[in-house]
């Protein structure tokens, strides 16, 4: 279904999470999305491993736990992201942080 926006001009590949918290907990509803540079339909997602999901699709909305893992054969680099069943969590925001930033953290159960 929902696709987020994906920034133009990536060259590698990058996996996004949305809701943008890490880690990423099932019972957010999550939806991960592969974007970067090559044909969006060449994406081939895995879990724990092996094949998942639909074949080229950008997307995929994670209804169960594991590392998913995103392959677009054209960039060389396949990011992957673990989603924790986990019952009570500290989550930080996804984006990337620097000594210095001031965050906020999320205590969720």
């Amino acid at each position: 279904g929902w696709c987020p926006l994906s920034p133009t001009g990536a060259q590698t590949t990058q996996l996004l999470v949305e809701p943008p918290w890490r880690p990423a907990v099932l019972w957010d509803r999550v939806t991960l999305t592969c974007q970067g540079s090559g044909t969006a339909g060449a994406t081939t997602w895995y879990r724990n491993g092996q094949r998942w999901g639909q074949e080229g699709s950008e997307c995929l909305t994670v209804t169960e736990s594991g590392t998913y893992t995103c392959d677009r054969p054209s960039t060389g680099h396949r990011p992957s992201v673990t989603v924790s069943n986990a019952q009570l969590v500290l989550q930080v925001p996804a984006q990337e942080l620097l000594e210095g930033d001031t965050v906020t953290l999320r205590c969720r159960r």
